[in-house]
Protein backbone atom coordinates (compact mmCIF):
# COMPACT_ATOMS: atom_id res chain seq x y z
CA UNK A 1 0.00 0.00 0.00
CA UNK A 2 1.36 3.45 -0.96
CA UNK A 3 2.42 5.73 1.89
CA UNK A 4 3.01 8.81 -0.27
CA UNK A 5 1.32 11.95 1.09
CA UNK A 6 -1.70 13.25 -0.86
CA UNK A 7 -1.03 15.92 -3.48
CA UNK A 8 -2.90 19.24 -3.66
CA UNK A 9 -2.55 21.95 -6.28
CA UNK A 10 -2.83 25.43 -4.81
CA UNK A 11 -3.57 28.71 -6.58
CA UNK A 12 -1.59 30.93 -4.21
CA UNK A 13 -2.42 34.20 -5.87
CA UNK A 14 -4.86 35.95 -3.55
CA UNK A 15 -4.86 33.08 -1.01
CA UNK A 16 -5.39 34.17 2.59
CA UNK A 17 -5.24 32.40 5.95
CA UNK A 18 -9.01 32.61 6.03
CA UNK A 19 -9.08 30.04 3.25
CA UNK A 20 -7.77 27.43 5.69
CA UNK A 21 -4.70 26.61 3.59
CA UNK A 22 -2.50 26.02 6.62
CA UNK A 23 -4.80 23.36 8.07
CA UNK A 24 -5.31 21.55 4.75
CA UNK A 25 -1.68 21.57 3.64
CA UNK A 26 -0.37 20.00 6.85
CA UNK A 27 1.03 16.55 5.99
CA UNK A 28 0.34 17.00 2.26
CA UNK A 29 2.48 17.58 -0.80
CA UNK A 30 1.60 21.01 -2.19
CA UNK A 31 2.08 22.02 -5.82
CA UNK A 32 1.87 25.76 -6.39
CA UNK A 33 0.17 27.33 -9.41
CA UNK A 34 0.09 30.99 -10.39
CA UNK A 35 -3.04 30.93 -12.58
CA UNK A 36 -6.19 28.98 -13.38
CA UNK A 37 -4.54 27.78 -16.59
CA UNK A 38 -1.58 26.40 -14.62
CA UNK A 39 -3.94 24.71 -12.18
CA UNK A 40 -5.74 23.08 -15.11
CA UNK A 41 -2.47 21.86 -16.66
CA UNK A 42 -1.31 20.43 -13.33
CA UNK A 43 -4.56 18.54 -12.93
CA UNK A 44 -3.97 16.90 -16.29
CA UNK A 45 -0.33 15.98 -15.63
CA UNK A 46 -0.31 15.02 -11.93
CA UNK A 47 -2.20 12.59 -9.67
CA UNK A 48 -3.95 15.28 -7.64
CA UNK A 49 -6.20 14.66 -4.64
CA UNK A 50 -7.71 18.15 -4.59
CA UNK A 51 -7.55 21.82 -5.53
CA UNK A 52 -7.24 24.75 -3.11
CA UNK A 53 -8.48 28.05 -4.55
CA UNK A 54 -8.78 31.53 -3.06
CA UNK A 55 -12.35 32.42 -2.10
CA UNK A 56 -12.18 35.35 -4.51
CA UNK A 57 -11.70 32.97 -7.45
CA UNK A 58 -14.74 30.93 -6.39
CA UNK A 59 -16.79 34.09 -6.57
CA UNK A 60 -15.88 34.55 -10.22
CA UNK A 61 -18.15 32.64 -12.54
CA UNK A 62 -15.72 32.82 -15.43
CA UNK A 63 -12.78 31.48 -13.45
CA UNK A 64 -14.78 28.60 -12.01
CA UNK A 65 -16.29 27.56 -15.31
CA UNK A 66 -12.92 27.87 -17.00
CA UNK A 67 -11.40 25.49 -14.49
CA UNK A 68 -14.33 23.08 -14.70
CA UNK A 69 -14.70 22.98 -18.46
CA UNK A 70 -11.00 22.77 -19.17
CA UNK A 71 -10.12 20.18 -16.54
CA UNK A 72 -9.66 16.67 -17.88
CA UNK A 73 -9.68 15.39 -14.28
CA UNK A 74 -13.20 16.69 -13.64
CA UNK A 75 -14.36 15.20 -16.92
CA UNK A 76 -13.08 11.73 -16.11
CA UNK A 77 -13.72 11.52 -12.40
CA UNK A 78 -16.21 8.77 -11.29
CA UNK A 79 -18.60 11.26 -9.67
CA UNK A 80 -21.00 13.46 -11.58
CA UNK A 81 -20.21 17.17 -11.31
CA UNK A 82 -22.30 20.16 -12.37
CA UNK A 83 -22.56 23.89 -11.85
CA UNK A 84 -26.16 25.14 -11.51
CA UNK A 85 -27.45 28.73 -11.25
CA UNK A 86 -30.07 30.01 -8.84
CA UNK A 87 -32.84 29.03 -11.30
CA UNK A 88 -31.62 25.40 -11.27
CA UNK A 89 -30.30 25.70 -14.84
CA UNK A 90 -27.15 23.66 -15.57
CA UNK A 91 -24.26 25.93 -16.60
CA UNK A 92 -21.75 23.09 -16.90
CA UNK A 93 -21.62 19.32 -16.30
CA UNK A 94 -18.90 16.71 -16.67
CA UNK A 95 -18.98 13.60 -18.85
CA UNK A 96 -20.09 11.31 -16.01
CA UNK A 97 -23.16 13.46 -15.34
CA UNK A 98 -23.97 13.60 -19.06
CA UNK A 99 -23.59 9.82 -19.45
CA UNK A 100 -25.90 9.09 -16.53
CA UNK A 101 -28.72 11.24 -17.84
CA UNK A 102 -29.20 10.96 -21.58
CA UNK A 103 -25.62 10.88 -22.90
CA UNK A 104 -25.91 14.44 -24.20
CA UNK A 105 -24.75 17.85 -23.01
CA UNK A 106 -26.97 19.01 -20.15
CA UNK A 107 -26.00 22.69 -20.35
CA UNK A 108 -29.06 24.92 -20.40
CA UNK A 109 -31.40 22.24 -19.01
CA UNK A 110 -33.18 22.45 -15.67
CA UNK A 111 -31.29 20.23 -13.26
CA UNK A 112 -34.36 18.34 -11.99
CA UNK A 113 -35.74 17.86 -15.49
CA UNK A 114 -32.34 16.55 -16.68
CA UNK A 115 -32.51 13.92 -13.93
CA UNK A 116 -36.06 12.94 -14.85
CA UNK A 117 -37.67 14.71 -11.86
CA UNK A 118 -36.04 12.51 -9.24
CA UNK A 119 -37.51 11.61 -5.86
CA UNK A 120 -35.65 13.38 -3.05
CA UNK A 121 -35.30 10.97 -0.13
CA UNK A 122 -33.76 13.41 2.34
CA UNK A 123 -32.61 14.40 4.81
CA UNK A 124 -32.63 17.73 2.90
CA UNK A 125 -35.61 17.84 0.52
CA UNK A 126 -34.73 21.08 -1.36
CA UNK A 127 -30.92 20.80 -1.59
CA UNK A 128 -30.25 23.50 -4.20
CA UNK A 129 -32.35 26.27 -2.67
CA UNK A 130 -31.30 25.27 0.87
CA UNK A 131 -27.63 25.54 -0.06
CA UNK A 132 -28.20 29.01 -1.50
CA UNK A 133 -30.26 30.19 1.49
CA UNK A 134 -27.94 28.84 4.18
CA UNK A 135 -24.65 29.35 2.37
CA UNK A 136 -23.58 25.90 3.56
CA UNK A 137 -22.93 22.47 2.14
CA UNK A 138 -26.12 20.36 1.85
CA UNK A 139 -26.18 16.59 1.56
CA UNK A 140 -29.14 14.46 0.53
CA UNK A 141 -30.09 11.27 -1.29
CA UNK A 142 -32.14 11.16 -4.48
CA UNK A 143 -33.73 8.34 -6.44
CA UNK A 144 -33.98 8.37 -10.22
CA UNK A 145 -35.95 5.84 -12.19
CA UNK A 146 -36.95 2.67 -10.38
CA UNK A 147 -33.70 1.46 -8.85
CA UNK A 148 -31.04 4.19 -9.12
CA UNK A 149 -29.86 6.10 -6.06
CA UNK A 150 -27.42 9.00 -5.82
CA UNK A 151 -25.85 10.90 -2.96
CA UNK A 152 -25.98 14.59 -3.84
CA UNK A 153 -23.80 17.33 -2.35
CA UNK A 154 -24.55 20.99 -3.06
CA UNK A 155 -22.27 23.90 -2.09
CA UNK A 156 -23.10 27.55 -2.95
CA UNK A 157 -20.77 30.11 -4.54
CA UNK A 158 -21.30 33.66 -5.84
CA UNK A 159 -19.47 36.08 -8.13
CA UNK A 160 -19.58 39.01 -5.74
CA UNK A 161 -22.33 40.71 -7.73
CA UNK A 162 -25.35 38.76 -6.42
CA UNK A 163 -24.97 36.12 -9.15
CA UNK A 164 -25.26 32.83 -7.24
CA UNK A 165 -24.32 29.34 -8.30
CA UNK A 166 -24.33 25.86 -6.78
CA UNK A 167 -21.61 23.31 -7.40
CA UNK A 168 -23.10 19.80 -7.34
CA UNK A 169 -21.40 16.45 -7.02
CA UNK A 170 -23.32 13.19 -7.36
CA UNK A 171 -22.12 9.72 -6.40
CA UNK A 172 -23.88 6.51 -7.45
CA UNK A 173 -24.93 4.74 -4.22
CA UNK A 174 -27.39 2.34 -5.83
CA UNK A 175 -25.69 -0.83 -4.58
CA UNK A 176 -25.47 0.53 -1.03
CA UNK A 177 -29.11 1.63 -1.00
CA UNK A 178 -30.37 -1.63 -2.47
CA UNK A 179 -28.36 -3.47 0.18
CA UNK A 180 -29.95 -1.33 2.89
CA UNK A 181 -33.39 -1.95 1.41
CA UNK A 182 -32.71 -5.67 1.45
CA UNK A 183 -31.51 -5.46 5.05
CA UNK A 184 -34.74 -3.72 5.99
CA UNK A 185 -36.77 -6.31 4.11
CA UNK A 186 -34.89 -9.13 5.83
CA UNK A 187 -35.52 -7.52 9.19
CA UNK A 188 -39.26 -7.25 8.49
CA UNK A 189 -39.31 -10.81 7.22
CA UNK A 190 -37.52 -12.02 10.33
CA UNK A 191 -40.09 -10.36 12.56
CA UNK A 192 -42.86 -12.07 10.61
CA UNK A 193 -41.38 -15.58 10.75
CA UNK A 194 -43.16 -16.55 13.95
CA UNK A 195 -45.55 -13.61 14.21
CA UNK A 196 -48.87 -15.25 15.05
CA UNK A 197 -52.07 -13.62 16.19
CA UNK A 198 -53.67 -14.88 19.43
CA UNK A 199 -56.34 -16.57 17.32
CA UNK A 200 -53.70 -18.39 15.25
CA UNK A 201 -51.82 -19.47 18.37
CA UNK A 202 -55.05 -20.88 19.79
CA UNK A 203 -56.17 -22.60 16.59
CA UNK A 204 -52.87 -24.02 15.31
CA UNK A 205 -51.25 -27.15 16.65
CA UNK A 206 -47.51 -27.54 17.18
CA UNK A 207 -46.97 -29.33 13.86
CA UNK A 208 -48.94 -26.64 12.02
CA UNK A 209 -46.79 -23.89 13.55
CA UNK A 210 -43.62 -25.72 12.55
CA UNK A 211 -44.88 -26.09 8.98
CA UNK A 212 -45.82 -22.39 8.87
CA UNK A 213 -42.35 -21.41 10.07
CA UNK A 214 -40.71 -23.65 7.47
CA UNK A 215 -42.93 -22.22 4.70
CA UNK A 216 -42.03 -18.65 5.74
CA UNK A 217 -38.31 -19.45 5.78
CA UNK A 218 -38.50 -20.95 2.29
CA UNK A 219 -40.51 -17.98 1.00
CA UNK A 220 -38.11 -15.34 2.30
CA UNK A 221 -34.89 -17.14 1.36
CA UNK A 222 -36.13 -17.58 -2.19
CA UNK A 223 -37.93 -14.26 -2.77
CA UNK A 224 -35.73 -11.89 -0.77
CA UNK A 225 -32.33 -13.57 -0.74
CA UNK A 226 -32.73 -15.42 -4.04
CA UNK A 227 -31.40 -18.68 -2.56
CA UNK A 228 -33.10 -21.76 -3.99
CA UNK A 229 -31.10 -24.45 -2.15
CA UNK A 230 -31.60 -24.18 1.60
CA UNK A 231 -30.97 -26.52 4.53
CA UNK A 232 -31.49 -25.97 8.25
CA UNK A 233 -30.14 -28.39 10.83
CA UNK A 234 -30.72 -28.18 14.58
CA UNK A 235 -28.41 -29.48 17.29
CA UNK A 236 -29.52 -32.13 19.74
CA UNK A 237 -27.71 -30.62 22.72
CA UNK A 238 -27.26 -34.05 24.36
CA UNK A 239 -25.94 -36.08 21.43
CA UNK A 240 -24.71 -33.16 19.26
CA UNK A 241 -26.44 -34.81 16.30
CA UNK A 242 -27.69 -32.38 13.64
CA UNK A 243 -31.34 -33.07 12.88
CA UNK A 244 -32.68 -31.74 9.58
CA UNK A 245 -35.52 -29.27 10.14
CA UNK A 246 -35.76 -28.00 6.57
CA UNK A 247 -34.26 -29.18 3.28
CA UNK A 248 -35.05 -27.58 -0.09
CA UNK A 249 -33.08 -28.49 -3.19
CA UNK A 250 -30.70 -30.75 -1.24
CA UNK A 251 -30.40 -34.32 -2.51
CA UNK A 252 -32.65 -36.57 -0.44
CA UNK A 253 -29.90 -38.98 0.59
CA UNK A 254 -27.57 -36.15 1.58
CA UNK A 255 -30.24 -34.46 3.72
CA UNK A 256 -30.46 -37.69 5.74
CA UNK A 257 -26.69 -38.04 6.15
CA UNK A 258 -25.88 -38.21 9.90
CA UNK A 259 -23.85 -35.17 10.90
CA UNK A 260 -22.68 -33.96 14.31
CA UNK A 261 -21.62 -30.61 15.74
CA UNK A 262 -17.92 -31.32 15.44
CA UNK A 263 -15.23 -29.22 13.80
CA UNK A 264 -13.95 -32.02 11.56
CA UNK A 265 -15.36 -34.98 9.68
CA UNK A 266 -18.93 -33.60 9.66
CA UNK A 267 -18.96 -31.21 6.77
CA UNK A 268 -19.34 -27.45 6.86
CA UNK A 269 -22.55 -27.65 8.92
CA UNK A 270 -20.78 -29.67 11.61
CA UNK A 271 -17.91 -27.16 11.67
CA UNK A 272 -20.24 -24.14 11.86
CA UNK A 273 -22.34 -25.70 14.65
CA UNK A 274 -19.22 -26.68 16.61
CA UNK A 275 -17.42 -23.33 16.30
CA UNK A 276 -20.28 -20.85 15.92
CA UNK A 277 -18.44 -19.31 12.95
CA UNK A 278 -19.84 -18.67 9.47
CA UNK A 279 -18.16 -20.45 6.57
CA UNK A 280 -17.97 -19.38 2.93
CA UNK A 281 -17.02 -22.21 0.58
CA UNK A 282 -16.11 -20.59 -2.74
CA UNK A 283 -15.24 -23.83 -4.56
CA UNK A 284 -16.60 -27.13 -3.22
CA UNK A 285 -14.14 -29.17 -5.28
CA UNK A 286 -11.18 -27.71 -3.39
CA UNK A 287 -12.65 -27.37 0.10
CA UNK A 288 -11.63 -29.99 2.70
CA UNK A 289 -14.67 -29.34 4.92
CA UNK A 290 -17.39 -29.54 2.29
CA UNK A 291 -19.70 -32.56 2.29
CA UNK A 292 -21.94 -32.86 -0.75
CA UNK A 293 -25.47 -31.54 -0.38
CA UNK A 294 -26.61 -30.45 -3.82
CA UNK A 295 -25.30 -32.90 -6.42
CA UNK A 296 -23.87 -30.17 -8.66
CA UNK A 297 -23.05 -27.59 -5.98
CA UNK A 298 -19.98 -25.51 -6.72
CA UNK A 299 -20.12 -23.13 -3.73
CA UNK A 300 -21.92 -22.84 -0.41
CA UNK A 301 -22.52 -20.43 2.44
CA UNK A 302 -23.27 -21.64 5.97
CA UNK A 303 -24.01 -19.54 9.05
CA UNK A 304 -24.81 -20.54 12.64
CA UNK A 305 -28.23 -20.18 14.26
CA UNK A 306 -27.44 -18.49 17.56
CA UNK A 307 -29.79 -17.61 20.39
CA UNK A 308 -28.50 -16.01 23.61
CA UNK A 309 -24.90 -16.91 22.66
CA UNK A 310 -25.79 -20.59 22.22
CA UNK A 311 -25.46 -22.26 18.83
CA UNK A 312 -28.70 -24.13 18.19
CA UNK A 313 -28.14 -25.11 14.56
CA UNK A 314 -26.99 -24.00 11.11
CA UNK A 315 -28.45 -22.41 7.99
CA UNK A 316 -26.85 -23.56 4.73
CA UNK A 317 -27.37 -22.34 1.14
CA UNK A 318 -25.69 -23.74 -1.97
CA UNK A 319 -25.23 -22.78 -5.61
CA UNK A 320 -24.21 -24.59 -8.84
CA UNK A 321 -21.82 -21.67 -9.56
CA UNK A 322 -18.29 -21.21 -8.23
CA UNK A 323 -17.89 -18.17 -5.95
CA UNK A 324 -21.62 -17.46 -6.10
CA UNK A 325 -21.74 -15.76 -2.71
CA UNK A 326 -20.29 -12.41 -1.64
CA UNK A 327 -19.68 -10.75 1.71
CA UNK A 328 -23.01 -8.97 1.36
CA UNK A 329 -24.76 -12.37 1.09
CA UNK A 330 -22.96 -13.46 4.24
CA UNK A 331 -24.15 -10.37 6.10
CA UNK A 332 -27.76 -10.82 4.97
CA UNK A 333 -27.79 -14.53 5.78
CA UNK A 334 -26.33 -13.96 9.26
CA UNK A 335 -29.03 -11.39 10.00
CA UNK A 336 -31.74 -13.72 8.73
CA UNK A 337 -30.24 -16.61 10.72
CA UNK A 338 -30.55 -14.60 13.94
CA UNK A 339 -34.22 -14.01 13.20
CA UNK A 340 -34.72 -17.71 12.46
CA UNK A 341 -33.11 -18.58 15.81
CA UNK A 342 -35.45 -16.18 17.60
CA UNK A 343 -38.44 -17.62 15.72
CA UNK A 344 -37.41 -21.17 16.65
CA UNK A 345 -37.06 -20.12 20.28
CA UNK A 346 -40.47 -18.45 20.15
CA UNK A 347 -41.93 -21.64 18.74
CA UNK A 348 -40.21 -23.67 21.46
CA UNK A 349 -41.58 -21.30 24.10
CA UNK A 350 -45.07 -21.68 22.65
CA UNK A 351 -44.69 -25.46 22.77
CA UNK A 352 -43.33 -25.32 26.31
CA UNK A 353 -46.08 -22.91 27.35
CA UNK A 354 -48.70 -25.21 25.90
CA UNK A 355 -47.04 -28.23 27.52
CA UNK A 356 -46.80 -26.54 30.90
CA UNK A 357 -50.39 -25.37 30.66
CA UNK A 358 -51.49 -28.88 29.71
CA UNK A 359 -49.63 -30.34 32.66
CA UNK A 360 -50.96 -27.71 35.05
CA UNK A 361 -54.50 -28.29 33.84
CA UNK A 362 -54.03 -32.03 34.15
CA UNK A 363 -52.65 -31.63 37.64
CA UNK A 364 -55.50 -29.34 38.65
CA UNK A 365 -58.05 -31.86 37.41
CA UNK A 366 -56.21 -34.78 38.99
CA UNK A 367 -56.00 -32.97 42.32
CA UNK A 368 -59.66 -32.01 42.19
CA UNK A 369 -60.93 -35.52 41.39
CA UNK A 370 -58.29 -37.62 43.18
CA UNK A 371 -59.94 -37.46 46.57
CA UNK A 372 -63.49 -38.18 45.36
CA UNK A 373 -62.31 -41.07 43.16
CA UNK A 374 -60.36 -42.54 46.07
CA UNK A 375 -63.52 -42.33 48.17
CA UNK A 376 -65.37 -44.26 45.45
CA UNK A 377 -62.60 -46.88 45.47
CA UNK A 378 -62.63 -47.10 49.27
CA UNK A 379 -66.41 -47.40 49.55
CA UNK A 380 -66.56 -49.92 46.73
CA UNK A 381 -64.01 -52.33 48.28
CA UNK A 382 -65.94 -52.20 51.57
CA UNK A 383 -69.17 -53.07 49.77
CA UNK A 384 -67.41 -55.89 47.95
CA UNK A 385 -66.24 -57.29 51.29
CA UNK A 386 -69.80 -57.13 52.72
CA UNK A 387 -71.88 -58.25 49.73
CA UNK A 388 -69.51 -59.63 47.16
CA UNK A 389 -69.64 -63.22 48.36
CA UNK A 390 -73.46 -63.20 48.51
CA UNK A 391 -74.21 -62.16 44.96
CA UNK A 392 -71.80 -62.80 42.09
CA UNK A 393 -73.62 -60.28 39.85
CA UNK A 394 -73.21 -57.54 42.51
CA UNK A 395 -69.54 -58.45 42.93
CA UNK A 396 -68.95 -58.25 39.18
CA UNK A 397 -70.61 -54.83 38.94
CA UNK A 398 -68.68 -53.50 41.91
CA UNK A 399 -65.37 -54.62 40.40
CA UNK A 400 -66.41 -52.90 37.19
CA UNK A 401 -66.88 -49.70 39.18
CA UNK A 402 -63.36 -50.08 40.58
CA UNK A 403 -61.93 -50.57 37.13
CA UNK A 404 -63.76 -47.57 35.65
CA UNK A 405 -62.88 -45.28 38.57
CA UNK A 406 -59.20 -46.14 38.14
CA UNK A 407 -59.52 -45.63 34.39
CA UNK A 408 -60.73 -42.07 34.99
CA UNK A 409 -57.40 -41.15 36.60
CA UNK A 410 -55.45 -42.83 33.82
CA UNK A 411 -57.50 -41.08 31.16
CA UNK A 412 -56.85 -37.67 32.73
CA UNK A 413 -53.11 -38.35 32.44
CA UNK A 414 -53.46 -39.46 28.82
CA UNK A 415 -55.48 -36.35 27.89
CA UNK A 416 -52.72 -34.17 29.32
CA UNK A 417 -50.17 -36.05 27.25
CA UNK A 418 -52.28 -35.67 24.10
CA UNK A 419 -52.40 -31.90 24.62
CA UNK A 420 -48.64 -31.59 24.20
CA UNK A 421 -45.73 -33.45 22.55
CA UNK A 422 -44.77 -36.49 24.60
CA UNK A 423 -41.12 -35.51 24.95
CA UNK A 424 -42.03 -32.04 26.19
CA UNK A 425 -44.67 -33.50 28.50
CA UNK A 426 -42.14 -35.88 30.02
CA UNK A 427 -39.73 -33.02 30.62
CA UNK A 428 -42.38 -30.98 32.39
CA UNK A 429 -43.32 -33.83 34.72
CA UNK A 430 -39.64 -34.36 35.60
CA UNK A 431 -39.34 -37.93 34.35
CA UNK A 432 -35.63 -37.58 33.67
CA UNK A 433 -34.75 -37.37 37.37
CA UNK A 434 -37.13 -40.14 38.50
CA UNK A 435 -38.05 -42.11 35.36
CA UNK A 436 -39.54 -45.09 37.24
CA UNK A 437 -42.26 -42.92 38.75
CA UNK A 438 -43.87 -42.26 35.37
CA UNK A 439 -47.14 -44.27 35.28
CA UNK A 440 -46.19 -46.05 38.53
CA UNK A 441 -49.14 -47.30 40.69
CA UNK A 442 -48.66 -46.10 44.25
CA UNK A 443 -50.89 -46.80 47.29
CA UNK A 444 -50.58 -44.38 50.22
CA UNK A 445 -52.14 -45.41 53.56
CA UNK A 446 -52.68 -42.65 56.13
CA UNK A 447 -55.49 -41.41 58.34
CA UNK A 448 -54.62 -37.74 57.69
CA UNK A 449 -56.33 -36.12 54.71
CA UNK A 450 -53.45 -33.64 54.38
CA UNK A 451 -50.92 -36.45 53.95
CA UNK A 452 -53.07 -38.23 51.36
CA UNK A 453 -53.53 -34.99 49.38
CA UNK A 454 -49.80 -34.27 49.59
CA UNK A 455 -48.97 -37.68 48.13
CA UNK A 456 -51.34 -37.04 45.22
CA UNK A 457 -49.81 -33.62 44.53
CA UNK A 458 -46.13 -34.58 44.81
CA UNK A 459 -46.09 -37.94 43.06
CA UNK A 460 -48.56 -36.68 40.47
CA UNK A 461 -45.88 -34.22 39.30
CA UNK A 462 -43.79 -37.19 38.26
CA UNK A 463 -46.62 -38.90 36.42
CA UNK A 464 -47.50 -41.48 39.08
CA UNK A 465 -51.03 -42.90 39.49
CA UNK A 466 -51.71 -42.51 43.21
CA UNK A 467 -54.49 -44.15 45.23
CA UNK A 468 -55.06 -43.67 48.96
CA UNK A 469 -56.61 -45.53 51.84
CA UNK A 470 -57.72 -44.36 55.31
CA UNK A 471 -56.71 -47.50 57.17
CA UNK A 472 -54.64 -50.68 56.91
CA UNK A 473 -57.77 -52.82 56.48
CA UNK A 474 -58.99 -50.58 53.67
CA UNK A 475 -55.55 -50.74 52.04
CA UNK A 476 -55.63 -54.56 52.10
CA UNK A 477 -59.07 -54.48 50.48
CA UNK A 478 -57.69 -52.16 47.78
CA UNK A 479 -54.75 -54.50 47.20
CA UNK A 480 -56.92 -57.64 47.04
CA UNK A 481 -59.32 -55.96 44.58
CA UNK A 482 -56.71 -54.57 42.22
CA UNK A 483 -56.23 -56.25 38.84
CA UNK A 484 -52.51 -55.36 38.85
CA UNK A 485 -50.04 -55.06 41.72
CA UNK A 486 -49.07 -51.72 43.17
CA UNK A 487 -45.51 -50.67 42.37
CA UNK A 488 -45.10 -49.06 45.78
CA UNK A 489 -47.06 -49.06 49.05
CA UNK A 490 -46.42 -46.30 51.59
CA UNK A 491 -48.06 -46.72 54.98
CA UNK A 492 -48.10 -44.63 58.14
CA UNK A 493 -46.22 -46.30 61.00
CA UNK A 494 -49.00 -45.26 63.41
CA UNK A 495 -52.40 -46.27 62.13
CA UNK A 496 -55.28 -47.01 64.49
CA UNK A 497 -56.67 -50.29 63.13
CA UNK A 498 -53.45 -52.30 62.78
CA UNK A 499 -49.80 -52.34 63.78
CA UNK A 500 -47.45 -51.50 60.92
CA UNK A 501 -45.50 -54.72 61.33
CA UNK A 502 -48.74 -56.78 61.24
CA UNK A 503 -49.63 -54.97 58.03
CA UNK A 504 -46.25 -55.92 56.52
CA UNK A 505 -46.64 -59.57 57.58
CA UNK A 506 -50.01 -59.78 55.81
CA UNK A 507 -48.49 -58.18 52.71
CA UNK A 508 -45.78 -60.85 52.79
CA UNK A 509 -48.51 -63.48 52.67
CA UNK A 510 -50.09 -61.84 49.62
CA UNK A 511 -46.88 -61.08 47.70
CA UNK A 512 -43.23 -62.05 47.95
CA UNK A 513 -41.06 -59.10 49.08
CA UNK A 514 -43.79 -56.45 48.80
CA UNK A 515 -42.55 -52.92 47.93
CA UNK A 516 -43.61 -51.26 51.19
CA UNK A 517 -42.24 -48.27 53.11
CA UNK A 518 -43.32 -46.60 56.36
CA UNK A 519 -43.77 -42.97 57.31
CA UNK A 520 -43.59 -41.55 60.80
CA UNK A 521 -43.75 -38.30 62.69
CA UNK A 522 -40.49 -37.20 64.21
CA UNK A 523 -40.08 -38.52 67.77
CA UNK A 524 -39.58 -41.54 70.04
CA UNK A 525 -41.02 -44.94 69.05
CA UNK A 526 -42.18 -46.36 72.43
CA UNK A 527 -43.60 -49.58 70.93
CA UNK A 528 -40.47 -50.32 68.96
CA UNK A 529 -42.67 -50.53 65.87
CA UNK A 530 -39.77 -49.92 63.49
CA UNK A 531 -37.67 -52.74 64.98
CA UNK A 532 -40.59 -55.16 64.71
CA UNK A 533 -41.39 -53.98 61.18
CA UNK A 534 -37.85 -54.74 60.07
CA UNK A 535 -38.15 -58.21 61.55
CA UNK A 536 -41.40 -58.60 59.59
CA UNK A 537 -39.57 -57.86 56.36
CA UNK A 538 -39.36 -54.05 55.98
CA UNK A 539 -36.52 -53.21 53.64
CA UNK A 540 -33.56 -51.19 54.89
CA UNK A 541 -33.86 -47.41 54.81
CA UNK A 542 -37.54 -47.52 53.89
CA UNK A 543 -38.72 -45.07 56.55
CA UNK A 544 -39.45 -41.39 55.99
CA UNK A 545 -40.45 -38.58 58.33
CA UNK A 546 -43.77 -36.78 57.70
CA UNK A 547 -44.81 -34.32 56.40
CA UNK A 548 -43.45 -35.30 53.01
CA UNK A 549 -40.66 -33.45 51.28
CA UNK A 550 -40.87 -33.78 47.52
CA UNK A 551 -37.43 -35.17 46.68
CA UNK A 552 -37.37 -37.55 49.65
CA UNK A 553 -40.78 -38.98 48.77
CA UNK A 554 -39.82 -39.34 45.08
CA UNK A 555 -36.49 -40.97 45.96
CA UNK A 556 -38.00 -43.45 48.42
CA UNK A 557 -40.84 -44.38 46.04
CA UNK A 558 -38.43 -44.98 43.18
CA UNK A 559 -36.17 -47.01 45.50
CA UNK A 560 -39.10 -49.33 46.24
CA UNK A 561 -39.43 -49.95 42.51
CA UNK A 562 -35.72 -50.41 41.78
CA UNK A 563 -34.49 -53.96 41.22
CA UNK A 564 -32.58 -55.36 44.20
CA UNK A 565 -33.50 -52.47 46.54
CA UNK A 566 -33.28 -53.37 50.21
Amino acid sequence: MSTNPPKFVVLKQGLSTADGFGEISSGCEVISASSIAEVRKTLEDENIEGVILPSEVLKQQSGLLELASGSNVLQKMPDGVAVVDKDNMIKWSNCRMNDWFGGISLIGIDFYEALGNPEVLGPVYTPLSTALKTGRLCKTTIKTGEHNFFQLRAIPIDDGENEEFVVLTMRDVTSEMLHLEKLESIHRAGNELADLTPEEVFQMGVSERIELLKANIIHYTQDLLNFDVVEIRLIDQKTLKLATLLSVGIDAEESLRPLYARSSGNGVSGFVCATGKSYLCEDTSNDPLYVQGLSNAKSSLTVPLIFHDQVIGSLNVESPKVSAFAESDLQLLEIFARDIAVALNTLELLIAQRTTAAHEHTQAIRTAVAGPIDEILNETVHVIKTYGDKDENVSRRLRSILKKARAIKQRIQEVGRDMAPDEQFRNVIKCEQFPLLHNARVLVVDEEQEIRDSAHEILGRYGSNVETAHSAEEALLMIRNSETDYDAIICAMKISDMKAYDFIEILNQLHEDPPVALTSEFGYDPGHTLVKARKAGLRANMVMIKPFREVQLAEMTQSLMSPGSG
